[in-house]
């Protein structure tokens, strides 16, 4: 073997390492602060509408020079109803959220979505969204890809995101009162569609 090909292994193998290294040192990574963060959601149906609230259980937001991603979970045993006074029958209506005709919390206890692009808009208007999430939305075990404008910004030690997205329930095996599965189902229909609003916020603590 020559001298020659063994210097060109040693000068690939060290230029490897060293790309390696400079690429994880510059990778700032913003953990979710589920304090100041929040998820809301918003829920139609034939008699009336619904609203509450979700709550984060981790996830992080990564800067790998200028190209960002992240993934964030969601407790859904935490779901909860705003509108109703406490009492029996707002426990019911939760109860109900976390059955298996709806999130089937107790099988699956985590929901998931990954930043797949964040892709900044032409010409934003100042005040308004900013840039465009794709992303992979992970409910009961079923996976879909979904997009929304939002507001994203880096700044300093926090990373904030905040905005709101349409669910199409029935794509994550949701059918509960659906009148797409059930055309008959009169004034106990379930809108398809409910509303994410969002506001992440996530905090550097690397210290550099």
């Amino acid at each position: 073997m020559s001298k020659v090909f063994i210097v060109s292994i040693a000068l690939i193998s060290t230029f490897v390492f060293f790309s390696f290294k400079v690429n994880k040192i510059h990778t700032d990574v913003y953990t979710v602060d589920a304090a100041q963060s929040s998820l809301e959601w918003f829920a139609e149906s034939a008699t009336g509408k619904h609203n509450g609230v979700l709550k984060f259980d981790g996830g992080d937001i990564k800067n790998n020079h200028g190209h960002i991603n992240g993934s964030f979970e969601f407790d859904m045993n935490s779901i909860e109803n705003k509108d109703m006074k406490p009492g029996k029958k707002k426990t019911k209506f939760e109860t109900l959220l976390k059955s298996e005709d709806f999130f089937s919390a107790e099988i699956f206890p985590k929901s998931k979505f990954v930043i797949v692009e964040l892709t900044p808009i032409k010409d934003a208007v100042k005040g308004g969204n900013t840039h465009n999430v794709r992303g992979l939305l992970t409910i009961k075990d079923k996976t879909n890809e979904i997009s929304f404008d939002a507001i994203f910004n880096m700044k300093g030690k926090e990373a904030t995101c905040s905005g709101s997205v349409v669910v199409d329930r029935t794509k994550f095996d949701i059918k509960y009162g659906s009148k797409t599965f059930f055309p008959n189902i009169g004034d106990k229909m379930i809108s398809d569609d409910f509303t994410l609003k969002f506001n992440v916020v996530a905090v550097n603590n690397q210290g550099h």
